[in-house]
């Protein structure tokens, strides 16, 4: 199984290598094309809320808190069992490219998706 996460800004045209692509993201990236996105799946129920989105507002000082929040929101969210079933069907038969929109790489829930699979065991 292999899980991991791609900026969608950073390289649009999907590698062939990408597997199944699922935007994590709760609002579309703007100036994105959904065309030329590609994606199999855009799961926006399993992003974070608006207000943790808002309040986090992409502050790395704020991360580690939002890590907390989201992954409480994750473990609350009752689309959470359907997407860790998804991609755990994906991930066997290939990869999973889970894709987001922020421009920090480190501190987005990308990252915290990506973690909190693996500690499900789906990586």
């Amino acid at each position: 199984m292999s899980v991991k996460i791609k900026r969608i800004y950073g390289d649009l045209l999907p590698d062939p290598k990408d597997g199944y692509r699922i935007l994590v993201d709760r609002l579309w990236p703007r100036g994105v094309s959904k065309v030329k996105a590609e994606l199999d799946e855009w799961d926006k129920q399993i992003g974070p809320s608006t207000e943790l989105r808002q309040w986090f507002g992409h502050d790395p000082e704020k991360y580690p808190e939002f890590k907390q929040r989201y992954i409480a929101e994750l473990d609350a969210n009752p689309a959470t069992p359907d997407f860790l079933q998804l991609v755990k069907d994906k991930a066997a038969t290939g990869p999973v490219v889970l894709l987001f929109g922020a421009k920090d790489e480190t501190h987005n829930q990308a990252v915290v998706l990506q973690d909190y699979l693996a500690a499900k065991g789906i990586q």
